[in-house]
């Protein structure tokens, strides 16, 4: 006897032309498995480059639906390839796997009690950020896709993907190992799609930007060298902590006087300053920590290089030795979504959601390594509102925090929007 899930799935797998005109009854049909699912992995949730468990749940999925699976791919991260058996488009759709070291305080009935390992450190483990409702999400639309292959023509390449938060220190990871072990250029992926649940945004409202969405990160270090003397003579030495003042208030103003801020935004913040152990002996050296944020490749550029020319000229006129390490530890490009491909696939986001829960968003400066796909292939990379209408927006809770929190009844919009992604797309 069928399981009840695939029998009612079975009874709304149609032919391609009814298929379009049915799909938010067989989006309705397993609502309450993609439910089951997300629960699941929020109770379960695992770090970064540890996704274990949470890839053996998806492949075991992915298996049962007769889809080829690849794993191991980028350290945990899961392919899954479902060919129409017809000629067509190669489309990437991405989830992110894994949580975060955050102790989860938001009285759910499913709230997480996991723990994990984070620079060598016990921690509690949340998923913090959604993606929990990401890899939920793509669970259905695989669902679905593979009971309707008559729907849809040429491939779909199902990209689970770990480490979005960042590969622990000393490994790589996320979508940029991904991309460097080949898995685009491996299937011949033509366009790739992503979306992130929000709190923020009203449950079932999709949120798009043509170009910059989310900002390019690079993290930066400098190391400002002088000479260590007491500090009753200063002429006797060389003074790096005055340096380094100057070289903040000079960093400053390239956002502020040089950047063209009308064009896109950006950000440069020095977020760590160490030097010194007492009040009256200069020390030797000064070390900083920074993040730089652009929405536009360009202006990227134009701040590398301005950074370059405010460290030599400081250096030179405080005589100390000033060393920019950039990028430091992190570099994602601009979160990029191609003008052309947004506009062909809003039509698309429509029909899901409704002309009127579809908007042009403001761009943020929050980085997303989706960007690393973006980089290679045409690519959009949406919102999904996930916020309770009952809540306010200044009262939801923010990303990242443990009192994050996104609804359920949000996610059947962000499975419809994949699964018409797949079966639009191409004819749009």
């Amino acid at each position: 006897m069928k399981p009840l899930l695939t029998l009612a799935l079975s009874l709304v797998a149609l032919s391609p032309m009814a298929s379009a005109d049915n799909i938010k009854e067989q989006v309705a049909s397993i609502e309450p498995q993609v439910i089951e699912w997300r629960h699941h992995l929020h109770q379960n949730p695992e770090l970064s480059n540890r996704e274990f468990q949470t890839a053996i749940y998806i492949t075991e999925h992915l298996e049962s639906l007769g889809i080829e699976v690849e794993t191991g791919v980028a350290h945990t991260g899961v392919v899954g390839i479902l060919d129409s058996g017809k000629p067509g488009p190669v489309i990437g759709l991405r989830a992110d796997m894994d949580a975060l070291p955050v102790l989860e305080q938001t009285g759910l009935d499913f709230a997480s009690t996991a723990m994990g390992e984070y620079n060598g450190e016990a921690v509690p483990v949340m998923h913090a950020c959604g993606h929990d409702t990401h890899v939920a999400m793509l669970m259905g639309a695989a669902e679905l896709l593979a009971a309707n292959t008559d729907a849809f023509t040429g491939k779909v390449i199902f990209l689970f993907q770990p480490a979005e938060e960042g590969a622990p220190r000393g490994e790589e990871g996320g979508a940029e190992l991904m991309v460097k072990e080949g898995v685009l250029d491996r299937h011949n992926i033509d366009s790739v799609f992503g979306i992130h649940i929000s709190s923020g945004e009203l449950m079932g409202a999709i949120g798009y930007r043509e170009r910059g969405i989310m900002a390019s990160v690079q993290d930066f270090k400098i190391i400002v060298k002088g000479q260590q003397v007491h500090g009753a003579y200063p002429w006797g030495g060389i003074d790096p902590i005055v340096a380094s003042a100057q070289l903040i208030n000079q960093l400053q103003t390239i956002v502020s006087r040089e950047a063209e801020l009308i064009n896109a935004g950006a950000v440069v913040t020095v977020g760590a300053i160490h030097g010194g152990v007492r009040s009256n002996i200069i020390p030797e050296e000064v070390e900083m920590l920074g993040t730089i944020r652009t929405l536009d490749p360009d202006m990227r550029d134009q701040i590398w290089a301005a950074m370059h020319r405010k460290v030599a000229g400081v250096a030179m006129a405080t005589r100390t030795d000033i060393e920019l390490i950039l990028p430091y530890s992190s570099n994602y490009p601009v979160t990029f979504n191609d003008p052309e491909l947004t506009r062909s696939v809003l039509p698309i986001a429509r029909r899901t959601a409704g002309d009127d829960k579809v908007f042009e968003r403001n761009a943020v400066t929050g980085a997303e390594d989706f960007s690393f796909f973006q980089e290679k292939v045409p690519g959009v990379y949406f919102f999904l509102g996930g916020r309770n209408p009952d809540t306010a927006p200044e009262d939801a809770p923010a990303h990242h925090t443990p009192y994050f929190v996104v609804e359920d009844g949000a996610m059947k919009t962000g499975v419809e929007l994949f699964y018409r992604l797949i079966i639009e797309y191409p004819n749009q």
